[in-house]
Order: structure tokens, then C-alpha cells, then sequence
């Protein structure tokens, strides 16, 4: 059972140096491993320096590595259907070029990447599979998709595909407009079952991972709050995060304090905002990051001597379930006293306060909308009941 690992994050922050700085531990490690880029702008290799291609190229001694070609896998899980959709585009008056580039649905080109992982878990050929995401949490969004997509395929799938075969043959004598025929029909079937696969390995705990890398200012941890918000929303599984490019101690240029004690003030946030998970500092080194040598320097300076494949926290600090016609939020506080805690609310964000510390939790338009009714304990999970607002009498 190969063990996957996927790093986002805010674009800048370094996750590419982090995913690759990875990848070369567990190869070194003596793990069969593959490094994967699902960013449209690769720079997987450049952090290498070592060109890849569309297909695994061998790195270093158990280390592979390979940026996903886009426009191949939009064919192979998208290309039929997207010739149907831009002949129905040409078919309406559209230029053929502009219907091509309509003819692929938002998002489409994410999740054709991400697809490349559930072949390159299936094919047995890798022990660790280490993706570097595109620069922004909501690609991960898109990995929600298999849930509305099952209940497509049960629901409405069958209904259409009969229609269409009842009722292809009428229209097509009455009218030139382009219907979908079985190609199109089994080319879906294929996308949604692909999708359902790979949000079952994404989505289990024993192997998957996903990892938040980021830097301690203000923008970027509360883009990586609102990422592990939705990770949680969608079950994936968050086991750490990786604070990256801190200014050392020793570091005592006067034109630096600023930053120093701005990545203090916000070091700290990282510290509340994702306790109890792990959290890896990383230094700002001397050197940008390339290169193997400096790519084992970022690596010992995240791990240590701690095997990165390891499942780094168990358990799922907070999560997101449907209840009584809304939402719970429900967060494991071990050991609070219940007393000291106590809720605050600021449009988006949710602050917490247990005695002299602070939670805030930033949260997803599907509870941004709704208001808090009330707040309960079972045990020492803490469950916060969203509702819809209480219309006005």
C-alpha cells in the first residue's frame, strides 16, 4: 500500500522546495518513491535542478519524478466529451477555437492532474507518492467533486443516458444538432468512477496525508486556516503543518527586527490557530533551494531524524458534519476546562478563548452563512450547531 503525501499551500511559500526536500528523505530512506507536480507552472525540476517530463524520469536512486502534462491528461479523461460540448458550441455559432477553450469546465484541468495519482498508486511501482499541489487550497476544493458526482451517477446518470438513446434518433432526424451518443455517456461513467476512486485514497487516513506549508504572516496562515478548514469539510486527512523560511535567532540586523518580530507575533497564531497538530519550523537558509545538497539541508531541518512517510498526527482535531438541518463544527479540546471557554464571532472567523488563549478558526461559505445556535460538550469534543438565520417575525 503505497503512502501518499500532498503539500499545499499559498503560492510562494516554498511548498515546492518542501515537497522535493521530502521526496529526496524517503528516497534516501531507501523508499521507492515518486515526486509529483500538479501545478501548471512546473517548478519541480527547477528545485531538482534536473529537467522532468510529462513521464516519471529517474532522479536520484529511488527517486522519480514527473510534471503532469495537462493537455494529455485533459484528452484521456475529458477529450471525448469536450468534442461533443465544442460541437454544440460550433453548432450554436461559436468560433471552433473559442468552443474548444470553452468546452472545458472550471477546474477540470486540476482534477485531470490530481487523476494522475490513482494510476501511479494502482501500478504497485512506488512506496511513497509525494504530490506538490498547485500554489492555492482551493484545488484541494475540487476534490470534493466524487461526492456530488456518486449521487450524479446513481441519480441522474441512468435518466439521461436513456433519454438520449430514446430520444437521439428523433432529433437527429428533425434537426443537424449534435446528441450525445455511448462515447460520451461511457467517457462520464469513467471520469466520475476515476474521481470516486481517488477521493477513497485521498480520503483515508492509513494513507494519505496532506500537509499545509506556510509562512508566519498574516495573509498566508489565514488562507492556511480557511485550506484546513476545508480539508476538514471534505475528510481529507491534515497530519502537520511546515512553517517555512523563519528568520534565525542569530540574525540580529536591526533592518530585520521588524520581520523577526512580525514572524514572532504570527508564529505564535500558527501555534493556536492549528494546535494539536505538529508544526515543523523550517529557517530562511543562506541559499535559495536547489539542488540535492540543499534540498537534504531543508530536509534535516524539517525532520530530523523522524521518517517523513510516518503519519505524523492521528485523529481529526476538528470536523464538519451535517446535522438537524445544518452544520456541526466539532473540536477536540482534551483535558479544557469548560468554564474558561468561550465564543466569539467576527463575519467568517470564529474565535475561541479557553482561559488566556485564542482559537480563531476561519470558516467555509457553507457555515459563513449560517448562524451559531448553540454550543455543547460530548466529552472533550466541543460541538458548535450552525443553523440557518431565524427569519424575523
Amino acid at each position: 500500500m503505497a503512502r501518499i503525501i500532498l503539500y499545499t499551500g499559498k503560492g510562494g511559500v516554498g511548498k515546492t522546495s518542501v515537497a522535493a526536500a521530502t521526496a529526496l528523505r524517503c528516497a534516501d530512506l531507501g523508499y521507492r518513491t515518486m515526486v509529483l507536480s500538479t501545478d501548471a507552472a512546473h517548478s519541480l525540476g527547477d528545485s531538482f535542478d534536473s529537467p522532468l517530463g510529462s513521464t516519471p524520469t529517474e532522479i536520484a536512486p529511488h527517486l522519480w519524478g514527473q510534471e503532469v502534462d495537462v493537455l494529455h491528461q485533459m484528452d484521456e479523461y475529458w477529450g471525448t466529451v469536450q468534442e461533443y460540448l465544442s460541437g454544440l458550441l460550433v453548432w450554436r455559432g461559436a468560433d471552433g477555437l473559442v468552443a474548444q477553450e470553452a468546452s472545458v469546465l472550471p477546474g477540470m484541468e486540476e482534477l485531470a492532474s490530481l487523476l494522475q495519482i490513482t494510476h501511479l498508486h494502482d501500478s504497485g511501482d512506488y512506496d511513497v507518492i509525494i504530490i506538490d499541489c498547485a500554489p492555492t487550497g482551493e484545488t484541494l476544493k475540487f476534490l470534493s467533486f466524487p461526492e456530488a458526482a456518486r449521487w450524479y451517477l446513481s441519480q441522474i446518470f441512468p435518466v439521461q443516458r436513456r433519454v438520449a438513446q430514446l430520444a437521439g434518433p428523433l432529433i437527429r432526424a428533425m434537426t443537424d444538432i449534435p446528441t450525445p451518443d455511448d462515447r460520451v455517456f461511457d467517457s462520464i461513467h469513467e471520469l466520475l468512477i476515476q474521481l470516486d476512486r481517488m477521493h477513497e485514497l485521498l480520503a483515508d487516513p492509513e494513507r494519505s496525508s496532506v500537509r499545509i506549508v506556510l509562512n508566519p504572516e498574516k495573509m498566508v496562515v489565514k488562507e492556511a486556516q480557511r485550506s484546513y478548514t476545508y480539508l476538514s469539510l471534505y475528510g481529507f486527512p491534515t497530519d502537520a503543518i511546515v512553517s517555512n523560511r523563519i528568520l534565525p535567532s542569530f540574525v540580529t540586523d536591526a533592518y530585520l527586527q521588524g520581520w523577526k518580530d512580525m514572524q514572532e507575533k504570527y508564529g505564535q497564531l500558527v501555534e493556536q490557530a492549528f494546535s494539536p497538530l505538529p508544526i515543523y519550523k523550517v529557517p530562511l537558509f543562506d541559499h535559495e533551494m536547489v539542488g540535492p545538497p540543499m534540498l537534504r539541508r531543508m530536509a534535516e531541518a524539517i525532520y530530523g531524524e523522524t521518517d517523513p512517510t510516518q503519519i505524523m498526527y492521528r485523529g481529526q482535531p476538528q470536523s464538519i458534519v451535517p446535522a438537524n438541518g445544518g452544520y456541526d463544527l466539532q473540536l477536540r479540546l482534551p483535558l479544557v476546562d469548560r468554564s474558561t471557554v468561550d465564543l466569539g464571532r467576527f463575519g467568517d472567523e470564529l474565535v475561541i478563548d479557553i482561559g488566556n488563549f485564542r482559537r480563531n478558526l476561519i470558516l467555509p461559505r457553507t457555515l459563513a452563512g449560517l448562524d451559531v445556535s448553540k454550543a455543547t460538550f460530548d466529552g472533550d469534543t466541543l460541538i458548535i450547531h450552525f443553523a440557518a438565520p431565524t427569519s424575523p417575525t
